[in-house]
Order: C-alpha cells, then sequence, then structure tokens
C-alpha cells in the first residue's frame, strides 16, 4: 500500500460516520436502546476484526466504511440515552465519565496493540493482523452482555421502580419547566422546526472546530514523544501521562460545570489552554529549534487537556438547550455528525513530510479552535437574548399555538442554559 492509499482507506470511514447520525437516532428513539447500542457495537467489532483478514487495499477500505456505518449512531446515541436519566446540570459528570473511558483507553491501547503485534506468526497472521482480530473480537464479546446491562428509555427501565420512574418524570418536568418542551411525534411541523434551528448549525460549528484537534491528537502525540528520543513501548509508555492528565481535568471540569450550573466560561477556558500549546509548537523555529523538548512536551499536555475540557462539554452544553425527544435526537445527531467533518480534515493536514514541525497542522487547529470560540461566543449571546425575550412576554403568543406538545424548546415556558 502507498501512503495515499492508506490515507484513502483512513477517509472513507467518515463518509457513512457523517451521513449516518441522523437516521440512527430516529432508529434509537423507536428501538430498545439496549438492542441497538449492542447491535451497533456486536457489528463494528466484526467489521473491526475483518480488517485482520483482508488482502487488499480495496478490502481495508470496505471494512473501514463498514465501522464508519456502525460507528455513526454510537456517540450521538449513548450521548442522547444519558440525556433522558439526568436533569441538564447533572449531566455533564455523567457524560465526562463516558468520554473519559476513551481517553484510557488512549493512554492504554497503544500498550495493548505493542503486545499483541509480538504474536507474529502465529498461525500464519502477521503481528498486525492479530492487533485487529483480538481488539474487534473484544468488542464482540462485550456487546453481548451490553444487551443486558444497558439501560433503556427512562419509562422502561427494568432497574427503576414504579415509584423512582414517576419520581424521574417529575424531576424532568421540573427541569425542563412542567414539560413545556415535549417533541413526541415526528411529523412535518417538527421536522421544520428541528431544521429551522439556528442553535443546531451553530453548535456544528462548535463541534467542527474541536473536533480537529480531538482527532488530531492521535496523530500528533506519539510525533512529538518519538521527538523526545523515545520509541517503541518506551514512547507509548510516555504517552501515557498526556491522556492520563487530560482524563484528570476532564472530570474535574464536568463536576465544576454542573455545580456552578455553567458551560460558555469553560468552553472559553478550554480553547485558551489548548491555543497556548499550539503557540508554543507553532513559535519553536526550525528542526534543531531554540524550544526546549521538555517545553514542546508540556505543549502537547496543554493542548490535549484544553481539547479534553471543551469537547464533552460542547457535547452536553448542545444537549442542555435542546427539549424534546426528537428535538434532541436529531439535534445532536447533526451537531456531531456535521463536526466529524474534523476528521477529515486532520487526516490531511497533518503530513509525515511536515515532521517534526507540523506547521500547517498546527496552525489549521489553532485556526478551528478560534472558530469554535467564536461560534460558542455567538452561541452564548444567543440562547442569553432568546431567555430575555421569553422573560419579558415576547413569546408568550406560542402558547396558544395548535402544536404546543410538540414543539420541543421552541415553547416560552423553556429556559436555555448558558
Amino acid at each position: 500500500m502507498t501512503s495515499r492509499d492508506l490515507s484513502t482507506a483512513l477517509q472513507v470511514f467518515f463518509v457513512p460516520y457523517i451521513l449516518l447520525d441522523i437516521p440512527s437516532n430516529i432508529l434509537l428513539k423507536r428501538l430498545p436502546p439496549s438492542t441497538w447500542i449492542s447491535i451497533l457495537a456486536f457489528l463494528w467489532g466484526v467489521s473491526s476484526m475483518c480488517q485482520g483478514f483482508f488482502k487488499s487495499t480495496g478490502g481495508l477500505a470496505a471494512c473501514r466504511f463498514l465501522m464508519g456505518v456502525f460507528e455513526a449512531g454510537f456517540v450521538p446515541g449513548c450521548a442522547y440515552l444519558m440525556a433522558m436519566f439526568y436533569k441538564r446540570h447533572e449531566f455533564q459528570k455523567r457524560f465526562s465519565l463516558f468520554w473519559v473511558a476513551g481517553l484510557i483507553a488512549g493512554a492504554f491501547g497503544g500498550l495493548l496493540a505493542y503486545a499483541l503485534y509480538h504474536m507474529q506468526g502465529l498461525a500464519g497472521f502477521a503481528g498486525w493482523r492479530w492487533i485487529f482480530i483480538i481488539e474487534g473480537l473484544l468488542a464482540i464479546v462485550t456487546a453481548i452482555p451490553a444487551k443486558f446491562i444497558i439501560a433503556d428509555w427512562p419509562e422502561n427501565a427494568r432497574f427503576l421502580t414504579a415509584d423512582d420512574k414517576t419520581i424521574l418524570a417529575q424531576r424532568q418536568a421540573q427541569d425542563l419547566a412542567d414539560g413545556a418542551a415535549r417533541m413526541d411525534r415526528l411529523n412535518r411541523d417538527a421536522w421544520r422546526r428541528i431544521l429551522g434551528d439556528w442553535k443546531i448549525y451553530v453548535g456544528a460549528l462548535i463541534y467542527l472546530g474541536i473536533t480537529v484537534s480531538g482527532y488530531a491528537t492521535a496523530l500528533f502525540v506519539p510525533s512529538i514523544v518519538d521527538s523526545l528520543g523515545y520509541s517503541g513501548v518506551e514512547a507509548q509508555v510516555h504517552s501515557i501521562p498526556i491522556w492520563l492528565v487530560a482524563s484528570a481535568v476532564t472530570l474535574v471540569v464536568s463536576f465544576l460545570t454542573d455545580r456552578l450550573k455553567h458551560r460558555y466560561g469553560f468552553m472559553m477556558f478550554g480553547l485558551c489552554f489548548a491555543s497556548i500549546g499550539y503557540i508554543l509548537l507553532l513559535c519553536q523555529g526550525p528542526p534543531g529549534g531554540d524550544l526546549p523538548l521538555h517545553v514542546r512536551y508540556m505543549a502537547v499536555f496543554f493542548i490535549t487537556a484544553g481539547c479534553y475540557i471543551v469537547q464533552p462539554v460542547a457535547v452536553v452544553w448542545m444537549a442542555n438547550n435542546l427539549g424534546g425527544h426528537y428535538k434532541r435526537a436529531v439535534g445532536l445527531a447533526i451537531t456531531i455528525g456535521f463536526g466529524n467533518i474534523g476528521g477529515i480534515i486532520a487526516t490531511n493536514i497533518f503530513a509525515s513530510a511536515d515532521a517534526p514541525r507540523f506547521f500547517v497542522g498546527y496552525g489549521v487547529s489553532l485556526a478551528m479552535l478560534l472558530l469554535c470560540g467564536t461560534a460558542s461566543s455567538v452561541f452564548a449571546i444567543g440562547i442569553s437574548r432568546e431567555n430575555r425575550l421569553r422573560d419579558e412576554g415576547k413569546r408568550a403568543g406560542r402558547l396558544h399555538h395548535p402544536n404546543i406538545d410538540n414543539m420541543g424548546d421552541d415553547g416560552p415556558r423553556f429556559r436555555f442554559s448558558l
């Protein structure tokens, strides 16, 4: 395979991953979540495992395409399901635990891959094939009990008693202004309200701006660590502290943002923190320049921690401000689906020929953080203005609308969360 073949195989993943978020979340509303999410995980494991058996570039591309199909609905589906169990300012710390699982995987996944690679020659397979076979098999094995562990919607959850369900419904209604944000029917008026909502498109720009760095970290963290003189398992070991620090910071911020009932300020803090890291790397000069290696290493901590402050908060901030089942399902799918275009951008701006400076990659990533900050400010100003108009009674006319029980967050009693 050439580098171009590999790049094509990597990028084909994002086509279904971007396009299928919305259909997947609509299906999630109509099927038991435990069934749908387990099916996605199981089939993702099968397609991932098949990467260990392909014998042509086309075979790899087909596996990657199928992985995109089955991974598309996973994150927005999990976010959508989890959001239905908690008040808006109880959700961040729960979702961040889910997000940190991915960071821990980033910390130790490389070590696991390094160990699996030493199965070289077993059953006649190369070591790299065993990485895909075993890790795909792990997903398959865990997907089966997941069907019996994952909760369904609150009204169907097996672990809640009838009294629990009543209390949960009351809490949700209180949080959303006495049920004023329902959208349980996906009719023409509901589609018009969803697709005509400016918040969803600004939220998509927010997520796009931060996902470029989210995907890029997987590319440049190993490169920076390699530049410190480590290789093989040593390089993987020195990557672990970066992911562990990012995990700890993510959890601390999730607690604070729920406790203070505020998202926007933490978004901007994380963006500034990550921007400092990119500026340091952009100022490092030519190879062998004046910027010490330990400062470059510190910059990666800044970027990774800042990025993972922002990314999970961005998802929850959007979920907090989308009212109603279908509004939240489709809105989150659009936001996350469009935002994952960042993966295509990241795979094209970090070229191996640009190492070790990655001037284009760092510069574009910094510019996308600026886009994220600008869109976040527009979002914050917009929802603050809308809250003020509702407090002044200028949206009260909607109370007499024939679809008042299916308007989602267009309901005038709903208040947006800054």
